[in-house]
């Protein structure tokens, strides 16, 4: 039986993907399967996956016809997952020898759910330790419980999807899928989602995952309208949160947190081409329409200072109409699959990697 699935997205990262297959190799297990996902790669990534897929023990190739991203990479991956646990991996980011073997002996030894892990920065030489926001480590816990408080970073703050492991009872429970075509920021509605319905969870301070950051075809650094997908995405996690049986307790920090987004990006516009820059207001007034007003106002209050009042001038502007599901906000020329530099499964499409650590 595979003990351990491993899902790796791959799109145009032929700079960057050999590391990330050689710490592959330094993890390989009987028992371990690595499904390599090429998202219609177009540079020389494809040979590289081939060469992998007859070398690496457990490496199991699957080509995407069409680029769908990274969301759909990874879904791809786990429709073919044997493994009694899955993890994920992004392209461009790598392993330290034997990290898998740790995690899984650290799942069987917890028997939770799923386990959320720390994880190494790095920026050019520089590398950081960024550990999961959860106080007990070691102590299986309700991922309910570990959502709030509104007013601090939590555990749904910590949306990477590979900085952890998950029991296979979550896939067949359907809470292990991504959104299909989102661009970016697929992790949000993914990492509120489990929290809610899963049944528990624990934090280890496990440090094995190198995570790349500062990639130049990434969409943090293209600017292009495909960032703006995490107005789709939170809208999700609003709409699927304000139907939860805990939904006045849970919804001020969705909120919150999406207030905190929206901020985030308005206060660095500048790395947007025009057009995308004009969307992002207009969409981001409509989203702050759209979410609950009480409860938008006392978020506003928490917050103060200047973020509130940029947001407080975005909500009386004249609104976009919400995201198009599937077409992508702001669609237009230049706004579809395959249209440019980083549009895919590789670097920088991961919870839009600029933002994904912003909280409340």
């Amino acid at each position: 039986m595979v003990k351990l699935s491993v899902v790796v997205p791959f799109f145009n990262v032929q700079t960057y993907a050999p590391d990330t297959l050689t710490s592959l190799r330094a993890n390989a297990r009987e028992d371990f399967e690595f499904l390599l996902v090429d998202d219609c790669s177009s540079d020389g990534t494809p040979a590289l996956l081939e060469r992998a897929a007859r070398e690496i023990p457990g490496a199991v190739l699957i080509r995407h016809e069409h680029n769908e991203g990274l969301a759909t990479a990874r879904n791809t991956g786990l429709d073919a997952a044997r493994g009694e646990y899955l993890t994920f991996l992004d392209g461009d980011d790598w392993l330290a020898p034997g990290y898998y073997a740790r995690l899984v002996a650290a799942a069987e030894d917890l028997g939770c759910d799923f386990l959320r892990t720390d994880h190494v920065s790095v920026t050019g030489r520089n590398r950081g330790v960024h550990r999961a926001p959860v106080p007990l480590r070691g102590e299986v816990l309700d991922p309910r419980g570990a959502i709030l408080p509104a007013h601090r970073t939590t555990s749904v703050d910590y949306p990477y999807a590979w900085a952890g492991i998950y029991h296979r009872r979550l896939l067949e429970r359907g809470l292990l899928h991504f959104p299909h075509g989102l661009r970016t920021a697929e992790d949000r509605p993914w990492i509120w989602k489990l929290h809610r319905e899963a049944e528990s969870f624990a934090a280890i301070g496990e440090l094995g995952v190198f995570y790349r950051r500062g990639v130049a075809t990434s969409l943090t650094q293209i600017g292009d309208v495909r960032q703006l997908d995490f107005i789709r995405a939170f809208d999700q996690v609003i709409e699927e949160t304000g139907e939860d049986a805990d939904a006045e307790l849970l919804l001020p920090k969705a909120v919150r947190t999406y207030c905190a987004v929206i901020s985030h990006h308005i206060g660095s516009i500048e790395r947007f081409e025009p057009e995308v820059a004009r969307h992002l207001k207009a969409m981001s007034a409509g989203a702050l329409r759209r979410m609950p007003q009480d409860v938008l106002d006392e978020a506003l209050a928490a917050m103060g200072g200047d973020r509130a009042a940029t947001l407080r001038r975005l909500r009386r502007r004249r609104p976009a109409p919400p995201p198009t599901p599937g077409a992508g906000p702001g669609a237009g020329p230049g706004a579809g699959p395959g249209s440019g530099p980083g549009t895919g499964a590789g670097p920088g499409t991961g919870a839009g990697r600029a933002a994904a650590g912003v909280a409340a």
